[in-house]
């Protein structure tokens, strides 16, 4: 908005980065969500409101399963873009969060600007309706949905079907930055370390001269 760089120097462009070398477009062309207006503040919100939920609901200390969730997105939105010679996908990934959400709280009820009520699962399509009213095109919402989905199916469906199985493993490096470790059961803390431990001498003084 300050004009200090342009859309030019962040959207996404194959021949830029794989020639150029100019790999920081990878990054960028989710962060940009078009000039100040209505359609930027409603991307903000419901990118914020969404995210959100996520991570203090089903990813509630499971921070690295969390950041693999984008990782993941992130990447299949790039395959995605390198096809439908799309230029910004930050809309996209907002929309991937909303579907992950939705599929994972299906008996919410939810409420449109007052003006349509209905269940979670069918908000990502309300959206693209929105969307579609706008004049916009409905192709990145489509792709949001199409990632979220098959995000959503290896993570909750697949594993839960007869012969399934976990096929979305979370990197053992981004535990070990992400995550807290475990405390190991057969640790045993110094005394001094002990939760309610007082010092020798002070709990003699209090003996001998109660309060």
């Amino acid at each position: 908005q300050l004009e200090f760089i342009t859309p030019f120097q962040l959207y996404f462009n194959p021949d830029l980065i794989f020639r150029k070398l100019q790999i920081w477009r990878l990054i960028t062309n989710f962060l940009f969500f078009g000039p100040l207006g209505f359609s930027f503040f409603f991307n903000m919100i419901f990118l914020y409101r969404y995210c959100r939920m996520l991570e203090e609901g089903s990813f509630r200390g499971r921070t690295a399963d969390f950041v693999f969730m984008f990782l993941f997105g992130g990447f299949l939105m790039t395959l995605f873009g390198l096809f439908a010679s799309l230029f910004f996908l930050g809309q996209a990934f907002t929309i991937m969060l909303v579907y992950v959400w939705s599929r994972r709280n299906p008996y919410i009820r939810m409420n449109f600007f007052g003006l349509l009520n209905f269940q979670a699962p069918f908000l990502p399509w309300v959206l693209m309706g929105f969307s579609l009213l706008l004049g916009n095109s409905i192709i990145i919402d489509l792709l949001g949905i199409a990632v979220g989905h098959i995000y959503y199916f290896l993570e909750d469906v697949f594993p839960n079907q007869p012969g399934g199985k976990k096929l979305l493993l979370t990197p053992g490096f981004l535990k070990m930055v992400f995550d807290t470790p475990e405390e190991d059961p057969n640790y045993n803390p110094l005394p001094e370390d002990r939760a309610g431990h007082q010092p020798r001498g002070q709990d003699q003084n209090e003996q001998q001269h109660p309060q």
